[in-house]
Order: structure tokens, then C-alpha cells, then sequence
């Protein structure tokens, strides 16, 4: 591969540690800075050699790493060939893994065939026809020219295969974020927990670059993961990250519609995420197809198809998870269908999600009954009420279900946002005033001067040098398919809410213990509860207790983030300026300090409940629930 390696100013960004507006000053105040070489006038490419070289001359601090440079090499063959190429590096990556036997059940899986690129260092191929896709061996290199294929085998040597591939997908589906749609990982682990038995067999018919079965995918363990992908290229890419996870799995590439690579499988669940509004789904070619069990989807409904397509995949009594375009749930033409899923007890649960709609379905058996009602939710303000809301159905209990016949009467509409629940709001009402009275917090009585205290003062440099603080980084990239491991975010910091995030176990993650001053860009927070790892972009500060208080170190953190100004230059955290003190005088500043953050928190809330109050007054005094009082 001869082309020369390629980087954007957001690449040029991250390698100098500096903000993407820095990078836009030095291309119009240098007249050396290194001219484009490619992309677009809105996204310019430079040569990565280039870069480096203007970064030498002016003395500027960069760092490339080895996983960088990999990267760079396999975006140089341009965009067409960029998928291509990483599925090619996951093939040399399992057969690097199971050389070495850290890959346990690796044989189990066969990945599909490789697409064989446009050039190689082999000389031209054919390209494969449309339903025999070559057969590429995961031990065999040779779609990689070798220096890549070199890079490629360091990275792996340096980070295992299984993080040097994800490292690379994550690179991929960044550059690639508005061709490839990605089921977003909170939603994906929700589905698969709402469907999962244990010790099953899950298949996914459009599992594009497996988000949704690496969810499940338990290495040694007893599911049996299924996958099918329209792209050759994807279900290459699937198949590796499976195999690297040491999962018993079978990925094949197809049109699951016209060409099911799993006909008369049947799985304990299915989990799908669909392409959205595909008018060629093959309509014409399916009309008298068995898969329409509840009615011919419309040319217009392909979503429709795609749900009876699952429920012939999964065994009596088994459960599907698909997400749907909202107007699915309401649209004309896909009344009948929506009617008979309802009438014979198929579909469940239709679940309001941010930008999606979540349908659970049961495949009925013989002779059961059907149920007489469904549960309708709107969740896209809160995920974690998904759970308790479906297991409340499941045992006959829930409060959030709307009867089958009312919806069979009407336009059998199920639009969550249509089936709000409005006998509540009276009481809800009440529940946000008392919290809204109740969320007070008084703030600290400080002493006002006439003039600013002269203290001794050192910086957090110093103390880190004296030993007071010790500072930690998490990686900047985490596992979050399938992790259990709880993750403190930045947004958590902000908010002050418990850890919201998640992770599998892997090396390099920090562990925060109760007292842990944690820092954003945006806010600083001491951590009362220990147990939960460092999220990405944050910063812990770890004191000697004997000797500093955090709370007091938290506060003049915060103060000097707070005079921070914006701009090309970047502010040096360790020049922070605190007063030298006793710890006794140190606890009073952060005692205050405290008092300053939950005043902040409270504010916070109070805003929040303001607005909910607001909303709650106004619904319930125009549908009758709520009446002045007299």
C-alpha cells in the first residue's frame, strides 16, 4: 500500500492535545502549515507525515500511538476500501487470537467470507457473486499488505486482539457514523435483558456490526448467538468481534428477506434492529410468503414484514425485541396487521424511546390464550423504567396497560404518547409541590472583608509533588457492550447522580474510593460512595486525608475552573492556587465549599420540579383533575 497516511483537523486535534479551534488557528497563521492533500473544503485531509514534521519544526508536544498509525494506514486506501479492510484485520486478529489460545471456543464459530478488495498485494480478483461470497481464511494475512498486517499484529501485541479490534471498529463506525446505523449500547443491553432466558439461543436478522449480539456474548458460556447481514463486509466484522469474545456463534451474509440463512430455526429470542423505510424489501418476490402469518405487509410497512420475519424465527412462548419507526404504531396502512398481532396475543408491549419505538412480542402457542390488554409506555425520559414496568405486566399487575378491545374499537393507534396515563396527575401534582417545597438548602454564612485574606499559597503541582495528591486518568475508550461493571460519566459529575454508566472488566480501569475529588470540564465533584470505576475525560485527585481535606481541594478547583476563559489556549490544571492551612482551618473552606455544592444541587432540582409542576398544573386543570382551590 503506497498511499500516504491521512489525518483531519480533528485527527491533527487529538494527537497535539489540543481543541479542534487551535488547529483552525495554526492553518491561518502559519503559511507552512501543511496544505490538504484530500477530502472536501468542510473536511480537508492532510498528509499524517506532514503534520508531524510542522509539529516537530515548531516545537509543538504530539503523540501518535501505534493504535493511531494503524489507523491512519487503513483510512489512507480511502473510504471504499475502509470497511473492507478492517473486516480483513479481524480475520488477521482471530487467527493471531487462536494461534496464541486466548480466544477459548474461537473454532466453534466460522465467520462468513471475506469481500475480496478492489487491489491486493496479490495481484487483481474477481469480485465474488452476489450469493456465493468468497470463503476468506481468518489465519490468512494476505488482504493486508505487510507492513499493515505488521502494525496490525504490534497492535494486538500491545493492547490483546480483542481490544486492538474494538479499538479499530470504534474508529470505524466514528468515520462511518452517518452510513452504518448503530443501535445505541444502553438500548441494545436493555433489549437483550427483556427477552434473555438463560442458556439460549438468540438470533438477530439484521445484526449489521453486531451491537445488538454482543450484548449477550458471555465467553465459555451456554448462549448460542445467530446473526444475518445484508453487507458482506459487516457480517465479516461481526463474526470477528464474536470470535475474539470466545463465543459460540454463527454469522452468515444475505438478504435475511429474499435469501433467510436460517430457515426453520427456531431461537429462544430474536432481537432486531431494522433498516428504517426500505421501499425494496421485496415485495413483488414475497406476496404469498408463509412468513405472513398476520397479514401481507404493505410496500410502504417493511418494518411490518421485518416483525413477522422474527416471530417465525423464535419458538412458541419465545419473546422478540424489534425497535420501530414511531409512526409504525399508528400508521393506516398497517392497521390490520397491528390488529391481528393484538387479536392473537403476538404483540405485548409497545415502548416509547428516544428517537424509536420498542415493540415486544410473544409467539403465541396452541391453544393459549390470548391476553386482554397491552402495556403502552413512554420511556424516552427514563430507560430504567422499561424493567419494572415489563416484569409488572408479565405477573398480571401493572397500572400502565391499555385493554385490546378499546384499541381494536379505535384506529388501533398505540402510540405511547396517545395512552398517557391522566387520572394520576392530580396526585402527581401533589408529590412534585411537597418535593419542590421540600428541596431547600440553605446556603453558607460567610464572613465579608474589607479586604482579601494575604495568605501563603502553593499549587496543586506542588502538592502532587509533595505526595498530598495522587492523579489518575481513565482509558479513553471503555468495553460498554455487555458490561456490568457500574461507570462513573461526566454527566454524572454534573448532575450529581449515581453512576449511570457501564463496562466489562478490562485492564487500565480506576476505581474510585469514597472521599475521590472527580473532575470534568465542566464540574467538580467530591465522591461520598466508593465501588464504581472512572468514567472517559475525567480526572481523579486522591488526597492524603491526614494531611488535605477534598472537599477543600474540590472548591478551589472549582473556583479556578469557574475564571477560566474560552479560547485557543488551554488552562494548566496544576497552576490551581490554594492557601497553605491547617487541616482544621482546610475542613471550615470545605465545609463551605459543601454547603455551596449542595446549594447547587438543589437549585438544580428545584428547576427540574419547577417545570414539572408547571406542566402537571396546567394538564390537570384543563382535564378536570386539578380545580382551584376555594
Amino acid at each position: 500500500m503506497s498511499h500516504d497516511p491521512t489525518v483531519n483537523a480533528g485527527d491533527i486535534a487529538r494527537l497535539a492535545g489540543v481543541g479542534r479551534a487551535a488547529v483552525s488557528n495554526w492553518r491561518r497563521r502559519h503559511d507552512d502549515f501543511p496544505q490538504p492533500i484530500g477530502g472536501t473544503a468542510n473536511q480537508p485531509l492532510f498528509s499524517l507525515r506532514q503534520v508531524e514534521s510542522w509539529l516537530r519544526r515548531y516545537g509543538k508536544s504530539y503523540q501518535v500511538s501505534l493504535g493511531d498509525r494503524v489507523w491512519q494506514r487503513l483510512k489512507a486506501a480511502g473510504d471504499l476500501r475502509l470497511g473492507e479492510l478492517v473486516a480483513h484485520a479481524g480475520a488477521l486478529l482471530t487467527g493471531l487470537a487462536t494461534a496464541s489460545s486466548d480466544v477459548p471456543g474461537a473454532h466453534e464459530l466460522d465467520p462468513p467470507g471475506l469481500p475480496a478488495p478492489a487491489e491486493s498485494t496479490t495481484g487483481g480478483t474477481e469480485p465474488p457473486a452476489k450469493d456465493t461470497p468468497a470463503v476468506q481464511s481468518p489465519q490468512n494475512p494476505a488482504r493486508l499488505d505487510p507492513e499493515l498486517a505488521e502494525l496490525v499484529a504490534e497492535l494486538a501485541d500491545e493492547l490483546g486482539p480483542l481490544h486492538a479490534y474494538e479499538f479499530l471498529c470504534e474508529r470505524y463506525l466514528e468515520a462511518h457514523s452517518r452510513q452504518l446505523s448503530v443501535t445505541r449500547d444502553d438500548v441494545a443491553a436493555l433489549m437483550v435483558r427483556l427477552v434473555r432466558p438463560d442458556g439460549t439461543t438468540i438470533l438477530d436478522p439484521a445484526c449489521g456490526v453486531g451491537t445488538l449480539l454482543l450484548a449477550p456474548a458471555t465467553p465459555g458460556g451456554a448462549v448460542r448467538l445467530l446473526g444475518q447481514e445484508l453487507s458482506e463486509t459487516s457480517a465479516a466484522i461481526t463474526a470477528s468481534r464474536l470470535r475474539l469474545r470466545g463465543v459460540t456463534a454463527e454469522i452468515v451474509a444475505g438478504d435475511s428477506m429474499r435469501h433467510d440463512g436460517f430457515a426453520g430455526e427456531k431461537a429462544d429470542a430474536v432481537v432486531c434492529d431494522p433498516p428504517f423505510n426500505e421501499r425494496a424489501w421485496g415485495y413483488e418476490e414475497l406476496t404469498g410468503d408463509p412468513r405472513w402469518e398476520y397479514g401481507l405487509p404493505p410496500r410502504g410497512e417493511p418494518e411490518l414484514a421485518w416483525v413477522q420475519h422474527c416471530l417465525t424465527h423464535v419458538r412458541p412462548r419465545g419473546l422478540v425485541a424489534i425497535l420501530m419507526p414511531p409512526a409504525a404504531a399508528s400508521r393506516k396502512a398497517g392497521r390490520r396487521i397491528r390488529a391481528n398481532l393484538l387479536r392473537a396475543g403476538a404483540l405485548r408491549a409497545v415502548i416509547a424511546l428516544p428517537g424509536s419505538d420498542l415493540w415486544l412480542l410473544r409467539r403465541p402457542a396452541a391453544g393459549e390464550r390470548p391476553p386482554s390488554d397491552v402495556l403502552i409506555l413512554d420511556a424516552t425520559a427514563d430507560l430504567a423504567s422499561v424493567e419494572p414496568a415489563w416484569q409488572s405486566y408479565l405477573e398480571d399487575r401493572s397500572d400502565q396497560t391499555v385493554r385490546i378491545i378499546d384499541l381494536l374499537a379505535d384506529e388501533v393507534d398505540m402510540t405511547p404518547a396517545r395512552h398517557q396515563r391522566h387520572d394520576d396527575v392530580g396526585r402527581a401534582y401533589a408529590e412534585a409541590r411537597d418535593r419542590l417545597l421540600a428541596a431547600v438548602a440553605v446556603p453558607p454564612d460567610l464572613k465579608v472583608l474589607e479586604q482579601p485574606l494575604d495568605q501563603p499559597a502553593t499549587t496543586l503541582g506542588d502538592l502532587i509533588k509533595e505526595g498530598l495528591v495522587t492523579t489518575s486518568q481513565a482509558p479513553p475508550k471503555m468495553a460498554a457492550n455487555g458490561g456490568e461493571v457500574p461507570v462513573l460519566t461526566s454527566d454524572d459529575v454534573l448532575n450529581g447522580s449515581a453512576p449511570s454508566g457501564s463496562t466489562a472488566m478490562q485492564q487500565g480501569l480506576i476505581a474510585i474510593r469514597p472521599g475521590d475529588v472527580v473532575a470534568s470540564y465542566s464540574s467538580v465533584r467530591v465522591i461520598n460512595d466508593g465501588g464504581a470505576m472512572l468514567g472517559p475525560h475525567l480526572t481523579l485527585y486522591r488526597v492524603d486525608a491526614r494531611r488535605l481535606d477534598p472537599d477543600f481541594l474540590a472548591g478551589f478547583l472549582r473556583a479556578a475552573g469557574g475564571r477560566v476563559t474560552t479560547g485557543s489556549s488551554r488552562f494548566d490544571v496544576r497552576r490551581t492556587r490554594l492557601p497553605r492551612l491547617s487541616l482544621k482551618e482546610q475542613r471550615a473552606y470545605g465545609e463551605a465549599f459543601r454547603q455551596l455544592a449542595v446549594l447547587e444541587d438543589a437549585i438544580r432540582e428545584t428547576s427540574t420540579l419547577g417545570q414539572t409542576l408547571i406542566r402537571l398544573g396546567l394538564e390537570g386543570l384543563a382535564d378536570g383533575h386539578l380545580h382551584p382551590q376555594p
